[in-house]
């Protein structure tokens, strides 16, 4: 792993800078307290979906755009797996150039679609255009084409710290938004005019939708269901997916960087004697939202890395992402391998995974894994 991509996805790094500056843990806060946050107003949910409605076509074309060397996993492959199980868009995984695509912090794919491939085939635009989190803010190519798009009349989706990516381009000037909770100072410094709004799990303002951490992309891709197919089908897709609501309702005030977070990175960080590796078996047919939530929880644990493994160099996932395996292998050894994700709805396989890395590091380790991902979990 390179120092860049440790700054930008792990915490660790910035965990023990806090101690280095002298005193700055005991400043921290304690892990705070937690509530219910009340129901959104039916208003808000009404004027959030004519905000979303389909602006182009009857069936939408939503192209989710990443770069190759480094692009949050589950920001980009959870995007696309609820967006094809609803199946009430036309949706196209799409790179900056042509190779593979690095995803962060775990797992390798091979993009539908370059955006030069995508500009020939709908030289109109697309509807929706979904924007992850990115290792760079600032890669031109990136944020050329996402400028476009927006200008063509495409609905702009920041998911996670994609919301900085989207503020790189100038396109929440102005605005209301949020993104992940570490990154809100450098959205606001790199777009100060951007208004934030709290406990609100997305926020869609003219043209623009940005969440907060990485869970968040289940929620606002189901609330994309909704707009585009109504509130039955998004109903029929969160059955599946294993949740019960997909609304803004948010407590922001429970993800922050608290002292019990940032010891348990800190120790998790210096027991590097003690680190673990898994393995996953790549499938034919895994479902992108499962892989993505299991692979990427078991990667930020600062106690473990996940890799895939498959008899052959690719498998080609539920729906149609050709997956590409880390190492060639028919098998590995059982006690250091991940079980396939079970065949049970992703939201609940995200819950098991937490368990499951609870009963392995203990439940502070838990904790940092959800913050990460910035999801509501209630401890076991």
């Amino acid at each position: 792993m390179t120092r860049r991509h440790w700054l930008w996805g792990g915490l660790g790094a910035a965990s023990l800078l806090v101690v280095l500056a002298g005193g700055g843990l005991l400043s921290l806060p304690p892990t705070p307290a937690t509530s219910s946050p009340p129901p959104i107003a039916r208003q808000e949910i009404d004027a959030t979906l004519r905000a979303l409605a389909p602006p182009k076509r009857a069936r939408p074309l939503i192209a989710i755009i990443g770069i190759n060397d480094a692009t949050e996993t589950t920001d980009y492959l959870t995007s696309y797996g609820i967006l094809r199980r609803a199946d009430v868009a036309d949706v196209v995984a799409v790179a900056t150039s042509t190779g593979p695509m690095q995803l962060y912090p775990a797992l390798k794919l091979e993009p539908q679609a370059t955006i030069a491939d995508f500009d020939r085939r709908h030289p109109d635009g697309a509807d929706y255009v979904v924007v992850p989190a990115m290792s760079r803010d600032d890669d031109p190519v990136a944020l050329r084409w996402i400028q476009q798009q927006a200008a063509s009349g495409a609905i702009i989706i920041g998911v996670c710290a994609g919301a900085k990516v989207v503020g790189a381009a100038g396109l929440l000037d102005g605005k209301r938004a949020t993104t992940h909770w570490y990154y809100l100072e450098a959205l606001l410094k790199r777009s100060p005019s951007a208004r934030y709004v709290p406990n609100r799990r997305f926020v869609v303002d003219r043209g623009v939708a940005t969440t907060t951490g990485i869970s968040a992309s289940m929620p606002m891709m189901l609330t994309l269901v909704e707009a585009i197919a109504g509130t039955d089908r998004a109903r029929q897709v969160a059955k599946d997916l294993g949740m019960t609501r997909w609304d803004a309702r948010h407590d922001s005030r429970r993800f922050t960087f608290s002292r019990p977070f940032a010891l348990t990175v800190i120790g998790n960080t210096l027991a590097f004697w003690n680190r673990e590796q898994w393995a996953m078996p790549l499938r034919a047919g895994v479902d992108e939202v499962s892989l993505a939530l299991t692979m990427d929880a078991w990667s930020r644990t600062y106690r473990s890395t996940a890799i895939t493994f498959a008899a052959s160099a690719s498998v080609e996932s539920r729906n149609g992402i050709r997956l590409l395996a880390d190492q060639v292998r028919p098998d590995w050894p059982r006690s250091q391998r991940l079980p396939a994700p079970a065949a049970q709805p992703p939201a609940r396989v995200l819950d098991q995974t937490l368990r499951d890395i609870h009963n392995r590091y203990g439940e502070g380790t838990a904790r940092v894994v959800a913050m990460q991902l910035e999801y509501p979990r209630e401890s076991p």
